[in-house]
């Protein structure tokens, strides 16, 4: 029991313990979040790299992606009108060039 115990804790160090030797272990490649993908995917798109858009949309979910980017609309939007000292509607329409409501 505690062998098992001692190799879980092994995974989180990077190493397990086999027969008395210390093995590095293979870490798998970590999956990424949906806020990572939708600030690569905006990144990517806002600086027209075709192939870091492509990688991001395969990181999750169409679903999860549409989230993260409207998260990180409100987001900024909300930064942008704080730094403006103006109402983030107003911040909206004026960065998609729509006349003052």
């Amino acid at each position: 029991m505690f062998e098992q115990i001692r190799r879980y804790a092994g995974r989180f160090r990077g190493t397990e313990r086999t027969d008395g030797a210390e093995v590095p272990q293979r870490r798998e490649k970590r999956a990424h979040n949906l806020f990572e993908a939708a600030a690569t995917y905006v990144a990517a798109r806002a600086e027209d790299d075709q192939d870091r858009l492509e990688e991001a949309s395969g990181w999750v979910s169409p679903e999860a992606l549409s989230f993260g980017v409207s998260e990180l609309a409100c987001r900024a939007v909300v930064a942008l009108a704080r730094e403006r000292d103006q109402s983030p509607r107003t911040v909206a329409r004026d960065l998609l060039g729509l006349p003052v409501a």
